[in-house]
């Protein structure tokens, strides 16, 4: 009978689960599976990554941009250890994610060998399966059941393998399971229907707090919204479920969201909370009847009191519930937002459209406002630019991928390339910090060798602002967030892409036209202003009170403090 060695046997069934790339670093203990993905390049491609963390985050961002399974592979010992930051995000944003992780030989297993680290320990806590594989019989059943709990699971699966194994031969069909997984179709209890369709024709004041849960049920999603007159917040990883501008959309939620949210959600009577495990409970209403939709029951009053929970599909049980509520006839609740909603637009273009210099964050993204594609893939970074993005750019049908839960700085230059692999014919940008892409921006050589002509745009103002913020909001003096940057532009020339560096607003939107029309990968490094803060949208006394004397600390270290003789 035809036998092949385990190594090509674990690439075969890569492929039969349609994994087309696969993101790493060569080495030692993996050796045996790299050869064997090179026998495969026509039907995998390795994409060699300079850091296994930027391969890790890369993977969990082609999760999620697409559902699909995301793969990264590396080394034992210090490659493995690398991976865990990207897997961590993929664990916390629950998406699909496979490691494949090499290990010393099996003899020399518990020898405190070269590079030997107990790896099902470091991956139990971040990993929904987690297995050593034992034989080459063994790899083909393993390998189909993690593929199939990351799936099913939403997470992530770890494979450590050690390095003798992929060389040994394996009997075709031995021990044969299937590459696949199967859907349900998830729908909630009568009772429970019953109980929120009460709920929902008593309210006066409703309010939509929508998630990424949300996704793929934005039509049920505006039907319902229509049948209540209610008015629909975007978490974070909800944003883009529907479109910014959208007559029942008022934003976002929290530090970096909108005005008319936090103030429709202080006067909501009644709050239905779709596909989300919101943590900042502090935003949302406090005495207002609850309702919970969520996929996973799990995640149904883990942060907040709940009236009504329904486990049950965004879909199906927005649809259920729009046939069954009456249809609201008062609408000056919905109309008081959408005019609350309407001036803070206003608010935003005039913040917008300042020329001054430096350059304002918030200019940098109107620019890209106006040279972004309705269908263009967004990779943004953790720090000041995910306020500004998330506040100042109006997402149509364009994607938005963050490290939302994780919230890892680096993580927006590994989506890009990730995001131009999945769509290579979709304009793909990075929207980073300077502190974020410094983490990861090693990996900018990975897009210009594989040709993925992405842009990345750096908002350079050699701070790490948010916590020079942070700081400043406790009372605290700024201390440790200055930055001592290059030139990034000319990183990007050295690199062998393209750079542009603008000082001047007037210089953003020719500098975008022309990243775009590029044949490599771009990076723009603007100047920003550092001392622009991303305010909250509504601030408190407390915010206020610690910036006063966070600003009393500063004139009082810099001698300006004029105080009358005692």
């Amino acid at each position: 009978m035809f036998r092949k060695n385990a190594g090509d046997a674990l690439v075969e069934l890569l492929v039969e689960w349609g994994v087309d790339h696969i993101y790493g670093m060569p080495g030692d203990s993996i050796n045996s599976i790299i050869e064997s993905l090179r026998k495969a390049q026509d039907k995998i491609k390795f994409i060699q990554v300079r850091h296994e963390e930027n391969g890790a985050l890369a993977a969990a961002s082609y999760a999620k941009l697409t559902g699909k399974l995301g793969v990264c592979t590396a080394i034992a010992g210090p490659g493995a250890i690398h991976l865990l930051n990207g897997l961590y995000d993929a664990k916390l944003d629950g998406v699909p994610v496979l490691a494949i992780a090499g290990q010393v030989e099996t003899d020399l297993s518990g020898s405190d060998f070269f590079q030997e680290v107990n790896l099902e320990r470091l991956f139990d806590d971040v990993a929904v399966y987690n297995q050593r594989v034992m034989s080459a019989e063994q790899l083909p059943t393993v390998l189909n059941q993690a593929i199939r709990e990351a799936y099913t699971k939403k997470g992530v699966a770890v494979l450590t393998i050690p390095d003798d194994i992929p060389k040994y031969e394996v009997e075709r069909g031995a021990r044969e399971t299937n590459s696949s997984f199967i859907k349900s179709k998830v729908f909630p209890q009568d009772t429970d229907l019953q109980r929120a369709k009460e709920l929902l024709e008593a309210a006066k004041k409703p309010v939509i707090l929508a998630g990424k849960g949300a996704r793929g049920a934005s039509d049920a999603l505006l039907k319902f919204a229509e049948q209540m007159a209610s008015p629909i917040v975007l978490t974070l990883p909800g944003k883009g479920v529907i479109p910014d501008e959208h007559p029942y959309c008022l934003g976002g939620l929290g530090l970096i969201g909108t005005k008319p949210a936090t103030e429709a959600m202080e006067d909501a009577d009644t709050l239905l909370m779709i596909g989300t495990s919101f943590p900042f409970t502090g935003f949302l209403p406090k005495d207002a009847k609850t309702i919970h939709i969520d996929i996973d029951a799990s995640q149904i009053g883990k942060r907040r009191k709940v009236d009504v929970g329904l486990a049950g599909d965004a879909h199906y049980t927005l649809t259920w519930l729009t046939d069954q509520v009456e249809h609201k006839s008062d609408r000056s609740f919905l109309e008081q937002c959408q005019q609350n909603m309407k001036q803070w637009w206003t608010k935003l273009d005039k913040e917008e459209g300042d020329d001054s210099s430096p350059i304002k964050p918030q200019r940098v993204v109107q620019a890209l406002q106006q040279v972004v594609t309705d269908n263009a893939i967004l990779s943004v970074d953790v720090g000041n630019v995910t306020v500004w993005m998330a506040r100042h750019f109006r997402m149509t049908h364009q994607q938005m991928i963050i490290s939302s839960w994780l919230a890892t700085l680096g993580c927006g230059l590994p989506g890009a390339i990730a995001g131009k692999i999945a769509f290579p014919q979709k304009q793909v940008w990075a929207v980073c910090g300077d502190g974020g892409f410094t983490m990861t921006m090693n990996d900018f050589v990975t897009a210009v060798k594989y040709k993925l002509p992405l842009v990345a745009i750096v908002l350079n103002n050699h701070k790490i602002a948010m916590i020079k913020f942070e700081q400043e909001v406790m009372g605290n003096a700024e201390f440790g967030t200055d930055l001592q940057n290059p030139n990034f532009a000319r990183y990007a020339d050295i690199c062998g892409g393209i750079g542009y560096r603008v000082e001047k607003a007037e210089d953003l939107v020719p500098a975008l036209k022309q990243a775009v029309q590029q044949d490599k990968p771009c990076i723009i490094d603007v100047v920003v202003d550092a001392q622009e803060a991303p305010l909250p949208a509504k601030i408190t006394f407390g915010q206020a009170a610690g910036y006063t004397k966070h600003m009393l600390k500063e004139l009082f270290q810099e001698g300006k403090l004029d105080l009358p003789p005692i």
